[in-house]
């Protein structure tokens, strides 16, 4: 299921190119006066941080691991862990939906600061 899951975000990827890297629109700022958010943001990845980032904290690791796991031994890894969970989801072939998107958002902000 995993090899699957990013394939056609790997062919995707090869085809477009560096081009549409450079156009990615860049995340919305936390607003100012949600200090809850800005302590998390500090302590940990969130949904809008890079899948290769949500890889490298070990807590955030868990969380993907959970709903999807082995996507860091994915063979496309490499080409895709520069893209948020949103970025590659149209070339998941539905397997990161909405749903799933929204359950690792909640499990990622339910992690304790450390």
């Amino acid at each position: 299921m995993i090899k699957t899951l990013f394939a056609a975000a790997a062919a995707s990827l090869l085809a477009a190119g560096a081009a549409s890297a450079q156009t990615a629109p860049a995340p919305a700022p936390a607003p100012a006066h949600d200090h809850h958010a800005a302590d998390h943001q500090a302590a940990h990845p969130t949904i809008d941080s890079t899948i290769e980032a949500l890889v490298a904290d070990p807590a955030t690791k868990a969380v993907l691991d959970k709903h999807l796991p082995g996507i860091d031994r994915h063979p496309a890894y490499a080409q895709f862990k520069g893209m948020t969970l949103r970025q590659v989801a149209p070339f998941s072939q539905g397997n990161i939906t909405d749903a799933k998107i929204t359950a690792i958002d909640t499990d990622l902000k339910a992690i304790p600061a450390a």
